[in-house]
């Protein structure tokens, strides 16, 4: 899980970049960048979050009218700076690309690469690859010296005959124009809007339309999966159904945790499919009998599905813990130790929410178990006579296999305890875990166009077919050996200081 933006206009679009980078700073915290086009490339990024990486000196040189940008998340590949996006590629015309999502074929694709393209890959990363398959695609089109639509469309048609897995890309095409794609399942989100200025038009390409509005974009369009979109030199846009979208199948982890909350997704609102979610939840409560006083979400996620829950049971809803947000996400950060020690400084207890009170706590996953654990002791610290715990997704029993950083069945205690055992880990009076059907049917009120979805983290059933118990331990190893390596990269002797994030 990554984010992505690409402005084209008539104007230096480094400040939109910038901006939209920032507005999608909650699905990366890793990494940042941007390159931009005018003559040439220019290029900045590195390890850390939009704010640290950039400063304006580095935005100054940022020049050109159109240019594309990128937050990391770490989940396949090293998490060094080297690894940061976008990368580029010098053929044909100078491409640059940033991806969202794992490509699940990428050591296939990078020997074919190595071995019949003779192409060169200076990392580990499966954008590096997306990028080089790509060029090489463009390139077996025979373009001219003015890139066509034609062009464009052709080679996005040989990168989905090829990649398998997940990808919604932004790529600029040095004195050419900006491309988006999204894979044909369209695992990933990938959205388009546009910003008038008389009968001039200028576009944006990102990962959610959060983006849009304060940058004065309407939104236009969520790119389907298997379609392209061309956005050339002169700002004209072409866009292409290169294949049929039927097997359309979105991540329903972006509902639950990823996407921010004023994003609409394939026409769906997170905010209200996340009410839908704590609205789903009530049965439960009533039929366990329990008694609560009030209603307590841990933020920012759980606020709307708390909202929904409490609402459906007539029961007050409080603010219980006070979010420091100078620190990072902690499901984003790689290492559990560092997990333990941010969530000490991130979540603060109003006691008066908790003494002497029964209190529900409503949280949107429960992932490790070592979090919710955590939360359940600040409450009764804080004097709750009663905690009770609830997750608005279902139990997470597998790996996600599309760029989200659940690696192995090992480290998900829903795959291997009982609701009963988990209840007991985490310390709670009682446990409750919403149901697969719940959380689709929320989704689907909002569009029941949406048939299926990428739910194997919960199903252990997954969209594409390549997808096997083996490569699944296959990609939890390797992710576990990325982090070992990164963290003792990063940490001091009780790996409690970790370099490479920027916790501020």
């Amino acid at each position: 899980m990554c984010g992505v933006i690409a402005v084209s206009g008539f104007r230096d679009v480094i400040q939109d970049l910038y901006d939209g980078l920032i507005l999608l700073q909650h699905r990366g915290q890793d990494a940042a960048g941007i390159v931009t086009y005018d003559e040439q490339f220019h290029l900045k990024k590195s390890n850390g979050m939009v704010r640290d990486v950039f400063h304006s000196r580095s935005l100054a040189r940022l020049k050109g009218r159109m240019g594309i940008g990128h937050v990391r998340y770490p989940t396949a590949g090293c998490c060094s700076e080297f690894e940061a996006q976008p990368f580029f590629v010098n053929t044909p015309y100078g491409i640059a690309l940033a991806h969202n999502g794992n490509l699940t074929n990428s050591k296939e694709l990078a020997i074919e690469l190595r071995d019949k393209d003779y192409r060169h890959l200076n990392t580990t990363s499966d954008s590096e690859v997306l990028l080089n398959v790509f060029s090489v695609a463009l390139r077996n089109q025979k373009p001219t010296k003015t890139l066509t639509a034609d062009n464009v469309f052709g080679a996005v048609n040989e990168v989905f005959s090829k990649c398998k897995g997940a990808y919604s890309a932004v790529a600029l095409v040095g004195e050419q124009g900006i491309v988006g794609f999204r894979d044909p399942h369209g695992i990933r989100p990938l959205q388009l809007g546009v910003r008038k200025f008389g009968m001039k038009k200028e576009y944006i390409i990102a990962s959610e339309n959060t983006a849009f509005k304060a940058l004065d974009f309407e939104f236009v369009k969520d790119i389907q999966p298997g379609e392209a979109v061309f956005i050339d030199r002169k700002n004209n846009l072409h866009t292409k159904q290169i294949v049929s979208a039927d097997r359309f199948s979105p991540c329903i982890f972006e509902w639950v945790y990823l996407a921010a909350p004023d994003s609409m997704l394939d026409g769906v609102s997170v905010y209200k499919s996340r009410i839908r979610m704590g609205e789903a939840l009530a049965d439960q409560i009533i039929e366990s009998g329990i008694q609560i006083d009030s209603v307590i979400p841990v933020p920012d996620t759980g606020r709307p599905m708390a909202t929904g829950l409490a609402d459906k049971l007539k029961v007050r809803y409080r603010e219980g813990f006070v979010k420091n947000r100078y620190i990072g996400r902690t499901f984003i950060m790689p290492g559990q130790q560092v997990r333990k020690r941010s969530l000490q400084f991130k979540l603060h207890p109003i006691d008066l929410e908790f003494k002497n009170n029964s209190v529900l706590i409503v949280d949107d996953s429960i992932v490790r178990g070592n979090t919710s654990k955590k939360i359940v002791e600040i409450a009764r610290n804080a004097g709750a006579k009663n905690v009770y715990f609830a997750s608005a997704s279902p139990q997470i029993v597998s790996p996600d296999p599309y760029g989200i950083d659940l690696p192995t069945t090992s480290e998900l205690i829903a795959a291997n305890s009982s609701i009963e055992e988990i209840r007991k880990f985490i310390g709670a009076d009682g446990l409750f875990y919403n149901t697969i059907e719940n959380i689709r049917e929320a989704i689907q009120i909002g569009n029941n166009d949406i048939n299926k979805f990428s739910d194997g983290c919960f199903t252990k059933k997954y969209p594409t077919p390549e997808i096997t118990s083996e490569m699944l331990e296959e990609l939890g190893n390797d992710r576990n050996r990325t982090r070992t390596s990164y963290l003792s990269e990063g940490t001091d002797e009780e790996g409690e200081n970790y370099r490479n994030m920027s916790l501020v």
